[in-house]
This record gives C-alpha cells, sequence and structure tokens, in this order.
C-alpha cells in the first residue's frame, strides 16, 4: 500500500465523489495507477535495496545519472533526475561527504560546475544495481516477460508523446497568461 488508503478503496472514493461528472474515467484511472505505482515502487526501493546502502531515492537518481552519462554540468544533472537545481545542490553536498560524487569547475566557463562520481561512487553503483535490478524483477512478478515488455512501450510512448507535444500543449493551455515564478515551496513573508 503506497499511501493511506488502498487502491481499492482510492478507487471506491472517487467514484463516489466524481460519479456524475464527465470525466474519461479510462485515461483518469491509467494516469492515477501510473502515479500510485510509480509512488509504491519507489517506497519499496527506498525502504528495501536502497536503504542497505543508505540511499534516498533522489540520491540514487543522482548517481545514476551521473553513473550513465559520465561528468556532467549539474543543470543537465538535476534536469535528467527531474529535480530543482536548487534540489540538486542539497543532494550533491550529501553525496559529496560521502564520498560517492565530486564537484568540480566547468573546464571553459567558471560560473558552472559539473559532477562526476567518485571511485567509490562506482563502486557503489556497480555493486548496487544488480541488487536494485533484483528488485526491479520483484516489483514486476505479477507480470509475463511479454506483458512487462508492453507495459514498457507503452510508456515509452507516453514519454515521448510528451517530449513531442507537451511543451506546446502547455502553451496552448496557458494562452496569454504569463507564468508565476516557480517557487521552492516556501511563502515570502509578509510583515
Amino acid at each position: 500500500m503506497s499511501g493511506h488508503h488502498t487502491i481499492a478503496e482510492t478507487e471506491k472514493a472517487v467514484q463516489a465523489k466524481l460519479g456524475a461528472v464527465p470525466l474519461h474515467r479510462e485515461q483518469m484511472a491509467a494516469v492515477s495507477n501510473i502515479h500510485r505505482a510509480a509512488t509504491a515502487i519507489r517506497q519499496h526501493l527506498e525502504n528495501s535495496v536502497l536503504r542497505t546502502s543508505d540511499l534516498t531515492w533522489t540520491g540514487f537518481v543522482v548517481l545514476w545519472v551521473v553513473w550513465i552519462w559520465g561528468e556532467m554540468e549539474t543543470r543537465y544533472v538535476a534536469e535528467e533526475a527531474g529535480i530543482s537545481k536548487g534540489t540538486l545542490t542539497g543532494v550533491a553536498k550529501t553525496l559529496q561527504s560521502r564520498g560517492l560524487l565530486e564537484r568540480l569547475g566547468h573546464p571553459t566557463d567558471g560560473r558552472l560546475a559539473v559532477l562526476r562520481l567518485t571511485p567509490e561512487g562506482e563502486e557503489l553503483m556497480g555493486d548496487l544495481f544488480p541488487k536494485f535490478n533484483e528488485e526491479e524483477v520483484f516489483v514486476s512478478d505479477p507480470l509475463e516477460s511479454s506483458e512487462a515488455q508492453s507495459l514498457a512501450e507503452m510508456l515509452r510512448r507516453m514519454v515521448t508523446h510528451l517530449e513531442a507535444n507537451g511543451e506546446q500543449r502547455r502553451l496552448d493551455l496557458r494562452g496569454d497568461t504569463p507564468l508565476p515564478p516557480r517557487r521552492s515551496g516556501r511563502r515570502a513573508k509578509h510583515g
């Protein structure tokens, strides 16, 4: 269970609340179940294989990005990891303090920084990822191999659709309304 309520309880509550509202229910269920599955899987991985290495999900994802792509500018690490640059700063400091990641000056632009794994970080990821993958197998155990492949292909189609069309859709929805500035989660102090 990824939240306080089971998926069946949640579906029943949504039906009771939105039963008369004209909605695209199949699409709502698909996207809702993607969110619930992602949360449940993340919690399982954090509380099993990542906990044994004292890593958060975000810390693991940052290590993964740098492990796969190699030395990379911090802004691109944040983008690939799906986190803000501010969040990356804190995560990178934690990983640096553990000797897993190095922050270096950019070779041609002193305003920028790059991240790379230390030998200890490389060793950790080399040891950890096969264990992580075993938990991916556990999580997907209810699916036949062909179902897992089909699911992966369907989700990939959704991602590539958003990559190709999402920005224009957001612009169309926004119209002429300017976006408010991104916030760190803190409210401005009044006084």
